[in-house]
């Protein structure tokens, strides 16, 4: 036990207990079948992405090695995330260290950051591919993938790491359990007996800054690439170039959407069950990183040609 500054008495905490769903139990092994079918997807779709592009030389282009930067973000805020939630699912391991927790709490930040700032860097090259076809090959160069991929992970590395170690700073009086599935800074936060409000300030200004200016640099090139296609005259230019970018933008709507519907729901919590936006965060580190690969898979030609020959490796060496 330690005394506190107001003259309390605090039990040092070491670890947290997560409660998830607790209040629609009977869900829990209904969710963890579809739950653990996309964690395999995700897992297997990013690794046979990486594995094609790191192996087909045709697809060792900027935009490839962008998509394979997703993929690395996608299997890591899975991997931080799912294992936890199914164990608390399957054998109720509710149990994380305080450790653990803070380091979860950071990556989810932290990664969900640099997906955002990937998504923005994906839109900037869609842009300069269909305002600026001529100068595509002199501008998105691998020194500018180099570039922002160091962007990506200064930016976001620097600014979230404050969120943890503020919450980690805080004095715990005894409460140790977690009225979530994942460590969540403001669902912590709460059981300290100190004023957070530095705290829940700092998280809310960070992520509206970065995921705000994200999503409002995405729309922009969105619409000047609109303008765009919507100039062009030669007959089947403008479908092909909204095809180009239709991809990225199904992306953008899988990554924007359920982050929306996650925050509407968490405003208006006072109308919904609580463990509404509990799942729709869960769900939100998964239905993502499961889609993406998939989308691009599907829809673009020398991806799908690139796993193809993957397969066709496979087969020969089992043979």
């Amino acid at each position: 036990m330690t005394a506190h500054q107001n003259g309390t008495i605090s039990v040092v905490v070491s670890d947290f207990l997560l409660n998830c769903l607790v209040r629609s139990p009977s869900w829990k092994f209904w969710l963890s079948l579809p739950l653990s079918f996309l964690f395999l997807l995700a897992m297997g779709a990013n690794g046979v992405l990486l594995v094609t592009i790191q192996l087909e030389a045709s697809l060792h282009e900027p935009m490839y090695y962008l998509l394979s930067i997703l993929s690395l973000l996608d299997i890591v805020l899975c991997l931080t995330v799912i294992p936890k939630v199914l164990a608390i699912f399957w054998f109720d391991l509710r149990s994380i260290s305080f450790s653990a927790c803070f380091i979860q709490m950071y990556i989810m930040n932290c990664f969900l950051g640099m997906e955002s700032c990937t998504f923005m860097v994906m839109a900037y090259d869609r842009y300069v591919a269909i305002c600026h076809p001529l100068r595509y090959s002199s501008i998105i160069t691998d020194q500018f993938v180099a570039r922002a991929a160091m962007f990506i992970l200064a930016r976001n590395a620097l600014l979230t790491m404050f969120i943890p170690i503020l919450s980690a700073q805080l004095h715990y009086c005894g409460k140790n359990i977690i009225e979530n599935c994942i460590c969540a800074n403001l669902s912590v936060s709460k059981l300290s007996c100190d004023n957070v409000a530095l705290n829940r300030i700092y998280q809310l200004t960070v992520a509206w800054t970065l995921l705000g200016s994200d999503l409002v640099l995405i729309f922009l090139s969105y619409i000047l690439i609109l303008r765009a296609i919507l100039r062009l005259k030669a007959k089947g230019a403008a479908a092909k170039a909204l095809s180009t970018c239709g991809t990225h933008f199904i992306l953008i709507l899988f990554f924007s959407t359920i982050l929306l519907v996650f925050v509407f729901t968490h405003m208006a919590k006072k109308k919904v069950s609580p463990d509404i936006p509990i799942l729709l965060n869960v769900l939100h580190h998964v239905i993502p990183a499961a889609l993406n690969p998939i989308v691009y898979g599907v829809r673009t030609q020398e991806i799908k040609e690139g796993i193809r020959k993957l397969l066709r490796r496979v087969v020969e060496r089992c043979k």
